[in-house]
């Protein structure tokens, strides 16, 4: 059973752990507390096996417009340090995940709220969404890892332009530059959302795991050849497994 939340909502059903920034009057916007509870948020769904994968989401017309300004202006220097650090780790949390995490982006995400949805696996949008990195107005740099993810997934000369610009951009805008892999009518948003996780839950967990392994691996400094010797040895492992040797019978005997 999930604890109780103040500012996010967790639920669990057919396989999917659903986490859902709750604070629609300040649009999701990210305090020290509400941090906090994503951290515990997210744990709580990693560490569940009935949740084989996880979306994360807002509600109401935000998915998360960045931090909570007047909070974020006011920190001691600790303050700001311990807020740093412990975004650093929601972030990792998700990225360094057992399990897929899918950014549903139903309205804006701004500030840390794109970074959050950067750091997913794959990002899906209301055809209403809005995104962008918006700190150069505030002569600031995104501090959760925006420049160097958005660079990772886009490219540098378009990540440059998001990054300087400050502005924000359409769905459409970037489904076309690669960064989202599904924009759905808004009308339509969580049932297609949920029928597209609902895929990954049919897919063995363990291969998924490995594949999101190795998919990150492909982005590290190791040599090309030591990165295809990881895959070989995994898919070696992954073959003499009880699940795939199964799987292996099963389609021959359907054939």
């Amino acid at each position: 059973m999930s604890k109780n939340y103040k500012n996010i909502e967790i639920k669990i059903e057919n396989g999917i752990g659903v986490l859902t920034f709750n604070r629609p009057d300040q649009l999701n916007a990210m305090n020290r507390e509400t941090m906090d509870e994503i951290i515990d948020g997210i744990e709580e769904i990693n560490s569940n096996n009935e949740a084989k994968v996880a979306v994360i989401t807002g509600a109401g017309r935000a998915f998360m417009a960045g931090a909570d300004i007047k909070e974020y202006g006011s920190q001691t220097p600790e303050q700001f340090k311990s807020f740093q650090q412990r975004g650093e780790a929601l972030y990792e949390s998700i990225e360094n995940a057992p399990k897929p995490w899918i950014a549903a982006v139903n309205g804006y995400a701004l500030g840390g709220g794109f970074e959050i949805a950067l750091s997913c696996d794959m990002i899906v949008a209301s055809e209403e969404a809005k995104m962008g990195l918006p700190e150069v107005f505030l002569s600031l740099v995104p501090g959760g890892g925006g420049t160097q993810r958005l660079i990772q997934k886009i490219g540098i000369n378009r990540a440059k332009e998001i990054l300087y610009t400050g502005g924000q951009y359409s769905a459409e805008a970037l489904f076309d530059w690669g960064i989202i892999n599904h924009v759905f009518e808004a009308k339509t948003f969580e049932d297609d959302t949920l029928r597209f996780a609902g895929k990954l839950t049919r897919r063995p967990s363990k291969a998924i795991k490995e594949l999101k392994r190795l998919a990150h691996l492909s982005l590290s400094h190791l040599p090309f050849n030591q990165r295809l010797a990881e895959e070989c040895k995994t898919v070696s492992e992954l073959y003499y497994s009880e699940e795939a040797q199964k799987a292996i019978r099963d389609f021959i005997d359907k054939a």
